[in-house]
């Protein structure tokens, strides 16, 4: 996930992604966890990463969210940021979830909409979901198997909905000629998704996948009624299959959700339901959000990145405000991508030039340091991902760079003074743009002038940064990123970032530089291999094959220090996310 997608894994549960998954799960596991799973009410230093702070089971409040920008959208079929993953559980239904709890219980998958885990025919071929009776969207009309079909179709129109991920897009054995249904209004699909009857959906893949499960966890297996889409618009009131649905929405500025009255407990064992409703502001200054949380009247920081520096300073050295923080380590990387679409970056010695001249220690203040910010990197794959494998291809004392290695791949790429190119950061995110700046001021020391350019974070991958055009027409060498595993494996970390099938000159697309045939070819050799120790290997050859071509400087392995705000219950790090469970606040 783009910026904040799922976060620790464990390695324990790796084998369930080849072997377990592709066997199918079925059952009816229940995630319920959020309401009394261990945990104090005494507030303490990271009381929030392994058990729930302050548990109840009390109803009733309004949550209060703010956001330093938009989300790239609340529309389930057009989402990657990973905080709008975990926030638009409250309003819509996947077929699959994880369990809703703090540690490693969060790594297992159940059903959601359907009643358990799919199974798995023809090899790993096919997949079959069964949902659970008595679903109702917000109006009190049956959700069925097409409603969820119809999620998915319209996902897959990529000029229409952008941000989403392309999994569904080149996994399923789509008729030729597809485009989505807006613009192959009435094709025939049953060749990817048939729903022999009301309550259970099929997917037909073009090839085995073993983690198919995974996929039905995205919030793009959302049930949308055909007759209620309004396209791009859709956003503005998504109809609810959770129990909230949206109650205002003023674009740019805030929305709210209210209870959904046709919202089942009976069908939906995963959550608790317990605040009345949630406010949402948007494009809130960031350190506007943080002392409004330090003083009470704001609830959560939505984009769970962590609190500013300045913040970070005050919450330290205050005991009684580090008490109510949490410090989370995450299974996430913030990194640049070096464009080689863009000049000299097309000359592979001028990317080796600038993988050596950075100055990691610089990076990692940016972040906030080792404390907040998390460790210096040198691998794409954070150690707690299966197949991480430690080495660095550009190695430099202490971590500060090396000048004169940069300056003789200088010379080799023909720019021994230098060149100028522009860098991009989101306009929200400060720690973004002190890093775009530790590169303008390091880069300099070798005769490359480094302009930052910052763009809206709402619109960052589809319009600016991850639209190749833009990249190129811009003169953006080097991207600011950042990317947390959409599940807790390699090809849940790696896909999105290093395939470059899912680059889209519509714009959109998370990977903006490695466009390498041979790591694509692994890609898909790991996506059907079920030996889970064979697989990890090809994750670390993914790694390493990224790294030899100098198409991206892996910056800091995340952590972030989140602050509770002080009227809440049911508070805890859910380590799929990264950030807390927003699905189980509650209010005292």
């Amino acid at each position: 996930m783009r910026s904040g997608r799922a976060a620790i894994t464990a390695i324990t549960a790796v084998a369930a992604l080849g072997l377990a998954a592709c066997a199918g799960g079925g059952g009816t596991t229940s995630s319920s966890g959020s309401g009394g799973s261990g945990g104090s009410a005494t507030p303490s230093f990271n009381a929030a990463v392994k058990a729930v702070y302050n548990p109840s089971d009390k109803k009733g409040g309004i949550v209060k969210f703010a956001d330093e920008g938009e989300p790239d959208s609340t529309d389930p079929g057009d989402t990657y940021y990973g905080y709008t993953w975990d926030f638009i559980r409250l309003y819509t239904r996947s077929l699959t979830m994880f369990t809703v709890a703090p540690g490693d219980k969060s790594n297992q998958l159940v059903g959601d909409l359907a009643e358990g885990l799919g199974k798995a025919t023809d090899g790993g071929k096919t997949w079959t979901y069964k949902l659970r009776s008595g679903l109702k969207f917000e109006d009190g009309t049956p959700i069925t198997s097409k409603d969820v079909k119809y999620g998915v179709e319209r996902s897959t129109d990529k000029t229409t909905f952008p941000d989403g991920p392309t999994y569904y897009d080149s996994l399923l054995n789509w008729p030729k000629g597809w485009a989505g249904p807006y613009k192959s209004k009435g094709m025939n699909t049953d060749s990817a998704i048939s729903t022999p009857d009301d309550l259970t959906i099929v997917f037909h893949l073009k090839a085995p996948f073993s983690s198919f499960d995974y996929l039905a966890m995205t919030p793009q297996t959302a049930p949308v009624p055909q007759a209620k889409d309004t396209g791009a618009k859709y956003k503005e009131h998504v109809v609810s299959s959770g129990p909230y649905m949206f109650d205002t929405y003023a674009s740019g500025k805030s929305f709210t959700l209210k209870r959904n009255p046709n919202w089942s407990a009976s069908t939906d064992p995963n959550r608790k339901a317990l605040p009345d409703g949630y406010e949402y502001d948007m494009n809130v200054n960031s350190d506007d959000i943080d002392n409004r949380i330090v003083a009470g009247d704001l609830d959560i920081a939505a984009v769970g990145t962590g609190v500013t520096p300045a913040t970070q300073s005050r919450v330290l050295s205050d005991p009684t405000l580090k008490a109510r923080a949490d410090n989370a380590t995450l299974a996430r990387l913030w990194y640049t991508s070096i464009n080689p679409t863009v000049k000299p970056f097309d000359n592979i010695n001028c990317r080796i030039a600038v993988e050596y001249a950075m100055d990691r220690t610089s990076y990692q203040t940016a972040y906030g340091g080792p404390f907040a910010g998390g460790d210096q990197a040198t691998t794409l794959l954070p150690p707690v991902i299966p197949g991480y494998q430690k080495f660095d291809d550009y190695p430099t004392p202490g971590g500060k760079g090396d000048l004169a290695k940069a300056k003789e791949y200088l010379g080799k790429c023909g720019q021994p003074n230098g060149f100028s190119t522009n860098i991009s950061y989101r306009n929200e995110r400060p720690k973004e743009k002190a890093a775009a700046e530790a590169w303008q001021q390091q880069l300099a020391k070798v005769g490359i002038k480094v302009t930052p350019k910052g763009y809206a974070k709402k619109d960052y991958f589809s319009t600016y940064a991850g639209n190749p055009p833009f990249v190129v027409k811009n003169d953006l060498g080097l991207v600011i990123n950042g990317w947390g595993a959409d599940w807790n494996d390699g090809y849940g970390f790696l896909s999105q970032i290093t395939d470059s099938r899912v680059i889209r000159d519509t714009g959109g697309s998370s990977n903006t530089s490695v466009r390498l045939p041979q790591v694509d070819q692994l890609l898909d050799q790991a996506a059907t291999e079920l030996d889970v120790t064979k697989r990890n290997a090809i994750w670390g050859q993914v790694d390493k094959a990224v790294m030899d071509q100098a198409v991206i400087y892996p910056g800091v392995y995340a952590k972030s220090l989140l602050l509770r705000g002080k009227n809440l219950t049911n508070v805890f790090v859910n380590p799929q996310f990264g950030m807390y469970d927003y699905l189980s606040l509650g209010k005292p």
